[in-house]
């Protein structure tokens, strides 16, 4: 067991259950930057998002703010994407160091895309006509291939750099589906990623890539503050979650971008 890593992991944690995202993408770089190999980071910090954030369902369940058609469609694709890339992984020579820098560019711009949106919702609504800033609407024999074409990226995505879960997916949710609010775009997300990582994470288990005292160090700090923290995310009003989830996304977008 280590306490520094407990300690980091409860901050992580809390921003996780506050927010939904950040879980990956910060503490697979953490754990990097301190000599954990990337393949061992990535499994070990799959099984730990799993655990972590199945702790929030219950509360979202209570306060009935999961959008169950999307987890659904998400699922349909992530799965089948998660095994390719699991398969890929175990075929063919990955070269992980620069494919992870390749991932972390990627999901830093679209991550401050995203932010940028979210942040720039409000004053755009008050400042330009209602017809200019009013939610783009998708057309409906659309949506459900698109969003299991998003499930598709998404589960190569977190199954290659276990980054993506909380943060990609909560960008999918919100662009694919605008009607909803934050805390149903965090909550859907969050139940959507639950079994992702499981089942990522046992792949990653079944090739080795798992240390199982970095996990229990990690849990022993998470837990509480997923707990903690998912109680009073659901709790703040949608004027508060909207801006709070965008600077959450903008710092993680920078600062995977930083550490390429």
């Amino acid at each position: 067991m280590n306490l520094s890593y407990s300690i980091a992991a409860f901050f992580v944690g809390s921003l996780t259950g506050l927010t939904g995202v950040g879980g990956g993408a910060l503490m697979t770089p953490m754990l990097l930057l301190v000599g954990v190999p990337p393949l061992t980071a990535v499994g070990t910090d799959l099984l730990h998002a799993a655990i972590s954030k199945s702790c929030a369902i219950p509360v979202y369940h209570k306060y009935s703010v999961i959008y169950r058609p999307a987890v659904v469609r998400l699922a349909l694709g992530s799965f089948p994407g998660a095994a390719l890339a699991l398969w890929l992984l175990g075929v063919l020579a990955v070269n992980t160091a620069a494919m992870k820098r390749i991932l972390f560019v990627v999901i830093g711009i679209a991550l401050m895309l995203t932010a940028l949106a979210l942040l720039l919702h409000a004053p755009l609504q008050r400042h330009l006509p209602h017809s200019v800033t009013r939610s783009w609407k998708l057309p409906a024999k659309w949506r459900a291939p698109l969003t299991v074409a998003a499930g598709l990226i998404l589960g190569a995505l977190v199954t290659m750099s276990s980054v993506g879960a909380g943060a990609v997916g909560t960008m999918f949710i919100y662009l694919l589906y605008p009607q909803l609010t934050p805390i149903e775009v965090l909550a859907t997300d969050v139940v959507h990623a639950v079994p992702l990582t499981l089942f990522a994470g046992l792949g990653h288990l079944r090739s080795g890539h798992m240390d199982w005292n970095l996990l229990a160090s990690l849990l022993l700090g998470s837990l509480p503050g997923v707990v903690l923290f998912s109680r009073l995310g659901v709790q703040l009003p949608q004027r508060t979650m909207r801006p709070l989830m965008g600077t959450v996304l903008l710092l993680l977008g920078a600062g995977l971008m930083v550490r390429i």
